[in-house]
């Protein structure tokens, strides 16, 4: 083995070369930068320099230095500050105060380098908030580990620090570092997981091998560690940020503003603080293809920033180029900064395919995103970073399975993170005294978790009705498939109602915030529309299924049309027609509020499976009065959608317009059909008084259905759960559509029905008291 592979070592790899005795660069154009990586350090502490890394003067330490127990580094250009408070802003003070808190808490952050960034930018929070933030967590490290860490509102000083080679905040992480990647050492490779602890670990839990270094984050998972320099791409790093920043120079500035203002709350993966820290320093210390991504997104609201307006766009198929290229670069050499541009780039209006998606589950698996990392020996903030990253990888997964009819990459048995709580989210943000920023920083991160409790909900339903096992089941059952198929689907529906009824208020669509503009930005982008539109897009899933089990189509000669009870499929198809109604009155009381907001990449296809449910049960119905209402709630619903792409071209324009394609197509398919017979009211199946009539609907339940042999007592839970909000009908519409014909005798005993169903949604603060003026 060759002396430059066996370098002996007692600490991590030094980001840069150690510097000279008692000099430190005097700015960040000193200083190597460092790519491929966001690091969301803001609020958390870092390790002090052990003594073999530092060169100390001798002279005292300051009062700062000397609270975070770290060494006092004098720079020999300057003998006003330390290095430590140089780069931090703090004041450098020789004063014995053992009664005053840590001057990092308070201190104004101040950017030294050369790079033109402006000084005393905006508090992140008030001082005594951070004052007493800082103290407690020097006590309770205290107690953990011999070396005390600190809080600082900075990340450059963490940076900067860690150009001394010693074992700082940057060195701790794991899919953070500037020079290295981690690979996730699983239990069938080369390395014998059982072997692995007779290696010789250092006290920063690495061990040195001839392949690489082990990095041993808990008492079963470890990580090999492999450098940067040998993958493909890293000689153009630094070349690939200048190009992309100078494709949208001199708008950068502006773009990531705007991003933060529309992304960024309703898809919290990135920390905001950090990122402005970072860029205000150099876009070349940010992961090309994440700093690429974010200005692609961002320019999709565009028009909406006023001094932006007016002015000739971006070249953004370059920047799709780059990205691509850059990106393919980075997955050589992954780190979270990968996962962040991979999902941001999917949220794009034509950016999501599946195979990208397959990718970067790969990658994530390759970080250990899989894993839970609640105990391992990494920052508690990169702790937090990760599970944020693993649901967002997740919710990519599971609605990429939804919309492109795949099966999922993301397997219960082999998925062990822990659900979201509020300690994942960073404690500060930039600007959060800003008391209208944060209630919008709160809502997009309940509005975050919400979204993944819901995707975990759509997760069963594609495990238990749409997986080929489950899908062959259900055909072997014969005669008794819908029996089978109404009792797996009672639990799942159960969770639906309580999910629904358990929304807390700042993500409700009754919301007052939601209509009120906001008096600094003259406009408000409110993204809880995706999450709504969600529940209603697995709403939908879970009935289309059972429709399918009963219904066929006249022309599939070849199906066996099951013998259902037409009691039952009664019920059933009042159901289906309930969350029908309910999602296409959603969709008309969305303002531009909410159609001018960032929407999850599965959006369009969501607005478009509204449309498809529709054509599903135009096509089975069993009798012409019901076809042809289904036909008129259609078009019904294609002018609300050619309605609301005018407020927000820009964003929701991709959304509508692709909905309506697909609504053509469906509709266009279903001319085929042979003509209905004309059924008499006691024959029709929904709202022509089946058997039993609509007020034994309402007293029944479906979920007593799901058992053979079981009483049909209580159907009301299904039948009306998820029908229009309120307790019975009368609600304003924000868009009234023409409805010339509907005034004929069937279309009004339709709507009659209609008003009076929907106790479900109405008892978890359903729309019914939703109103809307456009």
């Amino acid at each position: 083995m060759s002396t430059s592979i066996a370098v002996p070592r007692t600490a991590p790899i030094a980001i840069a070369p150690k510097p000279p005795a008692a000099r430190f660069p005097p700015s960040r154009q000193g200083s190597v930068h460092h790519h491929g990586h966001n690091f969301d350090s803001y609020g958390s502490g870092f390790n002090s320099p052990d003594s073999g890394s530092v060169l100390s003067l001798n002279t005292p330490p300051c009062e700062a230095c000397r609270n975070r127990r770290s060494e006092c580094v004098m720079g020999e250009d300057t003998e006003e500050h330390c290095v430590a408070c140089q780069y931090s802003g703090t004041e450098c003070s020789l004063v014995e105060s053992s009664g005053s808190s840590s001057p990092l808490g308070a201190r104004k952050r101040k950017l030294n380098g050369g790079d033109g960034a402006e000084e005393g930018r905006s508090k992140r929070s008030s001082p005594g908030r951070s004052d007493n933030r800082s103290q407690r967590r020097r006590q309770n490290q205290h107690h953990q580990q011999p070396s005390v860490s600190c809080t600082t509102t900075s990340s450059s000083l963490i940076e900067d620090m860690a150009n001394f080679g010693g074992p700082t905040l940057l060195k701790r992480t794991l899919g953070l570092q500037a020079d290295r990647y981690c690979q996730y050492i699983g239990p069938t490779t080369d390395f014998e997981p059982s072997l692995i602890n007779l290696s010789s670990f250092d006290p920063q839990d690495e061990s040195l091998l001839a392949r690489g270094t082990l990095r041993r984050v808990s008492d079963n998972d470890t990580f090999l560690l492999l450098p940067d320099n040998n993958t493909p791409g890293y000689d153009h790093i630094v070349e690939d940020a200048d190009e992309i920043e100078n494709i949208v120079a001199p708008h950068g500035r502006r773009l990531i503003d705007l991003y933060f203002r529309v992304v960024h709350p309703g898809f919290p993966i990135i920390q905001r603080s950090v990122f402005y820290e970072k860029y205000e320093r150099s876009h070349r210390e940010f992961s090309p293809p994440l700093l690429a991504a974010v200005y692609i997104l961002a320019i999709n609201w565009w028009e909406h920033e006023e001094e932006l307006a007016g002015l000739p766009k971006p070249n953004v198929r370059e920047l799709e180029r780059l990205v691509r290229t850059t990106l393919a670069d980075a997955m050589y050499r992954p780190k979270l900064s990968t996962i962040q541009a991979g999902l941001l780039l999917s949220q794009r209006p034509e950016g999501d395919q599946w195979a990208p998606t397959a990718q970067l589950v790969a990658v994530g698996q390759e970080l250990g995103l899989h894993l839970d990392c609640t105990n391992w020996k990494i920052p508690p903030w990169e702790r937090g970073l990760r599970k944020r990253l693993a649901w967002a990888l997740y919710l990519q997964d599971k609605w990429g399975a939804l919309v492109h009819g795949r099966p999922s990459h993301i397997f219960a048995s082999n998925w062990a993170v822990q659900p979201l709580n509020p300690n994942d989210f960073p404690d500060i943000e930039f600007d959060e005294t800003d008391s209208e920023e944060r209630l919008e920083l709160e809502r997009g991160r309940v509005l975050f978790r919400q979204m993944v409790q819901l995707s975990r909900i759509l997760a069963e339903i594609l495990d238990t009705f749409y997986t080929l096992q489950a899908t062959s089941q259900i055909a072997n059952a014969g005669p008794q498939g819908t029996q089978l198929v109404l009792s797996l689907a009672k639990p799942i529906q159960l969770k639906l109602k309580e999910w629904y009824s358990a929304l807390p208020a700042l993500v409700r669509m009754d919301s007052t915030f939601q209509t009120t503009p906001s008096s600094s930005s003259g406009s408000r982008f409110s993204p809880i529309g995706y999450l709504h539109l969600a529940y209603f897009a697995t709403e939908i899933t879970l009935h289309r299924r059972i429709i399918r089990s009963m219904s066929t189509l006249p022309e599939d000669n070849n199906a066996n049309t099951p013998s259902i009870d037409p009691y039952i499929q009664h019920i059933c198809r009042s159901a289906a027609k309930a969350r029908l109604i309910s999602a296409m009155d959603f969709v008309n009381r969305l303002t531009p509020s909410h159609l001018r907001a960032f929407w999850y990449f599965a959006s369009k296809t969501n607005f478009a499976l509204i449309g498809t449910f529709g054509s599903l049960l135009w096509g089975t119905s069993p009798g012409r009065e019901e076809a042809e209402w289904y036909r008129r709630r259609l078009g019904e619903y294609r002018w609300t959608l050619s309605v609301s792409s005018k407020p927000g071209e820009g964003t929701s324009k991709g959304l509508t317009e692709f909905a309506m394609g697909m609504l053509d197509i469906s509709t266009g398919l279903l001319k085929k059909l042979p003509e209905k017979p004309l059924l008499s009211r006691s024959g029709s199946e929904v709202g022509f008084g089946g058997p039993g009539g609509v007020d034994q609907v309402r007293r029944s339940s479906l979920f007593a259905l799901g058992h053979a042999g079981g009483s049909s007592a209580s159907l009301n839970s299904m039948a009306g759960g998820g029908g229009r909000g309120g307790t019975g009908g009368g609600f304003s519409l924000g868009m009234q559509s023409p409805r010339s014909d509907i005034g004929e005798e069937e279309g009004e005993e339709m709507d009659s029905e209609d008003d009076g169903e929907g106790e479900g949604e109405g008892e978890g603060g359903g729309y019914g008291s939703y109103s809307v003026g456009n």
